[in-house]
């Protein structure tokens, strides 16, 4: 479905393709006089006239030329953005892959062991507490017995 839109002075015609979202532009120039024109070919003005309607449709096909470019920079912004999507997806897959495998190994192999640690820490925790005990018998017996000698 083509738009249509027509201007009065020499019959300007602008060709838009909705569909395709790229602007086809033709200029039809006819060297008829508009109906408000009381001298029909008065070459000054028909000068001013095709000035004026190359002018417009170079305007036009810029104005179209820029919407196409912006049109292709944002396919290829979300082109670009669709890979580094799919980058970043296949990197956490590994990275969660990874993290299984580093929470499986720590509950095979290093929790266990860190459960004998614990164990052995509490058991020289006994152990150090027997031998502060010790000690201070120890001390105590060769406090009496120094005691039992001087009497």
């Amino acid at each position: 479905m083509l738009d249509i839109i027509s201007l009065n002075l020499h019959q300007l015609h602008i060709f838009i393709d909705p569909l395709v979202g790229v602007g086809l532009l033709k200029v039809a120039l006819s060297r008829s006089c508009s109906c408000f024109e009381m001298h029909c070919h008065d070459p000054v003005l028909s000068r001013l006239a095709t000035q004026l309607f190359t002018k417009t449709k170079d305007y036009l096909e810029t104005e179209v030329s820029t919407g196409q470019d912006m049109y292709t920079l944002l396919e290829e912004v979300n082109r670009l953005t669709i890979t580094k999507h799919a980058d970043l997806r296949s990197l956490v897959v590994n990275l969660s892959k990874t993290l299984k495998e580093c929470n499986h190994m720590y509950a095979e192999l290093i929790r266990p062991l860190l459960l004998q640690i614990d164990q052995f820490d509490s058991k020289v925790a006994m152990i150090e507490a027997n031998a502060y005990r010790l000690d201070s018998y120890t001390k105590q017996l060769k406090a009496r017995f120094k005691q039992l000698q001087e009497n």
